[in-house]
């Protein structure tokens, strides 16, 4: 499958700059490899349509990526543009820096995110996060990317009010590069490499979103996953599901509501195909705060997540019970959401009106990858 384009715009640079967006000897060799279009006018509309026509959009409007704005977004980070980052599924082309950026010019992305958005290729392209399913499945999953450590202030990540919607940040632009480059790059195109069923809004702008640190008595996700610092955590979700408890007062009431929200008969994790299953879930920092008090061992908080979402295989169709005993998953009479406490991962995140946690069904068969940043390097 093709992948996404850049457009010439205006003459190429002839004059020699010691940068690594030029290549080793600078502009005087043409370091992108990418096919050019023309383009006499650099008008946003007119290559929204053209984007749809050779099939690079994703149905809203992208900035024409001109051979002066990718180049410009390369010397910001100073990468070397025929750089292999990883090879993605399920068309498994090889996603070069320069490929990168094309798409990140496209959606908006600020320069300043490509190390994040690098970090997060690399952990979704992990042979255990499979991709080529997510990819390709009729389910509606999407690679959702959690953000740890001070780039979160840096780029504006939304951790609090709002955070997984609403919020007015450049930060949405870098979930929509990501999901560009599923496309143009990974070559997930509905219909044609993916047989997804509904689909999922996630599929056009991601689901990014950070931890709020500050407020969180636990430590942060990726700390917790080994990696201190600025990190992303990739989990396969199937979108977000909202948990309102507008009654419970203590720790065990709000996981015990929180718990049985998250366990129903059709999620991903209790179906006969699926071997295991992570889960995600999301509490506002009211909320952590009294789990924290009551139950100050993050552990407690896992165990008694993992236990309440489980069901009485009896709730289920006989057949799907007869499956599930086959898999071995019946144990003592009920079926468990994730597969062990440990696979319940624990965030604090958005506002401060409390009444509300998010709970993030995994697709299963995928498991969560966690990578740091790495700083782009400094200019000779």
């Amino acid at each position: 499958m093709k992948t996404t384009e850049t457009v010439t715009a205006s003459p190429r640079p002839q004059q020699a700059v010691n940068l690594r967006d030029c290549g080793p000897e600078g502009c005087d060799l043409d370091w992108l490899s990418s096919e050019r279009h023309p383009a006499e006018i650099d008008d946003v509309m007119q290559f929204t349509d053209f984007s749809l026509q050779q099939g690079w959009g994703d149905g809203l409007p992208v900035i024409p990526p001109t051979e002066g704005r990718v180049r410009a977004y390369l010397a910001d980070n100073n990468r070397y543009p025929d750089e292999v980052i990883c090879a993605l599924p399920p068309t498994n082309a090889p996603c070069t820096v320069e490929k990168i950026a094309i798409n990140a010019v496209m959606a908006g992305a600020p320069p300043g995110s490509l190390p994040l958005i690098i970090a997060a290729l690399e952990a979704m392209a992990a042979t255990d996060f499979e991709l080529f399913g997510q990819n390709a499945t009729t389910a509606p999953v999407v690679p959702l990317t959690l953000v740890n450590g001070p780039v979160r202030n840096r780029l504006d990540i939304p951790y609090r009010h709002g955070c997984l919607g609403g919020v007015a940040t450049i930060a949405l632009a870098i979930g929509r590069a990501i999901r560009l480059i599923i496309r143009n790059v990974a070559g997930q195109v509905i219909n044609v490499t993916s047989q997804s069923t509904f689909g999922t809004p996630g599929r056009v702008a991601g689901i990014l979103f950070g931890e709020w640190e500050e407020r969180s008595p636990w430590a942060p996700l990726a700390e917790r996953r080994g990696i201190e610092g600025d990190a992303v955590t990739v989990f396969g979700t199937m979108g977000t599901m909202n948990v309102l408890d507008t009654t419970s007062q203590t720790g065990p009431e709000f996981l015990e509501m929180i718990g049985k929200s998250l366990g129903y008969p059709g999620a991903n994790g209790f179906s006969p195909s699926m071997p295991y299953a992570e889960i995600m879930v999301a509490v506002n920092p009211v909320w952590a705060d009294i789990l924290h008090r009551d139950l100050p061992a993050l552990q407690d908080i896992q165990e008694l997540l993992w236990k309440y979402s489980s069901l009485d295989a009896d709730y289920l169709t006989s057949k799907h019970r007869e499956q599930l005993e086959n898999l071995g998953r019946v144990i003592a009479g009920r079926v468990y959401l994730a597969t062990e406490p440990k696979d319940v991962f624990v965030v604090c995140c958005g506002g401060t009106g409390g009444l509300h946690a998010t709970g993030f069904h995994s697709f299963g068969t995928c498991l969560a990858q966690t990578r740091a940043l790495v700083p782009f390097p400094q200019s000779n």
